[in-house]
């Protein structure tokens, strides 16, 4: 598909490895190489970790951002700290949304930081599911301190570990939820689910009227599932272009092909491009 972004068409075009490493590898250095690629947006993984002060490279990634040299080699983290945090303002101030209060369940703050805290600071009342969505424990986080102490001390150990490990590969129309009645707790207890959309469909029970899905990429059949589930409303940290919302990783890539950059911008520069192209979240009534 092509996108018009400040007047200049750029083309957006998907390609896959089904999880193959080598492939991946051999695809980046063609693509540096390419004269008609303007930026990389790696999907399905990140190449690093932002949380509670720290950037955590994560073992497998990390090389190949080395094979890349000439062009812009995103995953989407640029937009994950401030941008996606905006999301929390822009449902108080731009939706009328009180969030003090409100119960809230982030799916994997390590993941996305920059939300996580924002919804915190909005003084709601969250909780993380580090433990349950990344390494399987069915334990939740009520404490921000704790939260920073349980990074501090297992973000140096898991990004030692595959990444096939932590984040499920098959496509979301193929994600079977794994629900228990534990994890349907920790849905039902909460008004607001918040993450990425992989890991909120992961435990997801058949029944959530009334809940708020806040998220990422989302395609129609993602919103027919979410839908019949009895979600309420769905709000997407990017905006849907062409019926989908994209990941950040694109919409990072498209950031930084539009003003012709070979690197990564900063999170303030994301900011001001966002506002000056009036990008703002999806927001989606599904009921």
């Amino acid at each position: 598909m092509v996108v018009k972004i400040n007047g200049v068409d750029i083309e957006v075009s998907r390609q896959g490895t089904d999880g193959d490493l080598d492939a991946l590898k051999a695809l980046l250095v063609a693509l540096d190489v390419d004269d008609e690629v303007a930026a990389i947006g790696l999907g399905g993984t990140d190449l690093f970790l932002n949380a509670a002060g720290k950037s955590y490279w994560l073992r497998e990634m990390k090389p190949l951002a080395k094979l890349v040299t000439r062009k812009a080699l995103v995953d989407g983290t640029g937009l994950k700290g401030a941008v996606e945090g905006a999301t929390a303002n822009y449902m108080q101030e731009d939706m009328g949304i009180d969030l003090a209060g409100k119960k809230v369940l982030i799916t994997s703050a390590v993941d996305r930081w920059g939300i996580a805290m924002a919804f915190a600071d909005a003084g709601a009342q969250v909780s993380y599911a580090d433990l349950l969505y990344v390494l399987g424990i069915p334990a939740l986080i009520h404490s921000r301190r704790i939260l920073k102490g349980a990074i501090r001390m297992l973000a140096p150990i898991i990004i030692q570990l595959p990444f096939a490990w932590l984040y499920p590969a098959e496509s979301d129309e193929d994600t079977v939820s794994k629900r228990s009645k534990r994890t349907d707790r920790f849905y039902y207890d909460n008004d607001i689910i918040v993450g990425d959309y992989k890991y909120v469909v992961k435990y997801m029970p058949d029944d959530l009227k009334g809940t708020t899905v806040v998220t990422n990429t989302t395609t129609p059949a993602d919103l027919d599932r979410l839908r019949s589930c009895g979600v309420d409303l769905l709000v997407t940290t990017t905006p849907r272009l062409d019926g989908r919302s994209f990941g950040t990783n694109v919409m990072e890539a498209l950031l930084v092909a539009s003003v012709g950059a070979t690197e990564r911008l900063t999170p303030e520069r994301y900011l001001e491009l966002l506002k000056e192209l009036d990008f703002e979240p999806d927001v989606t009534y599904l009921q």
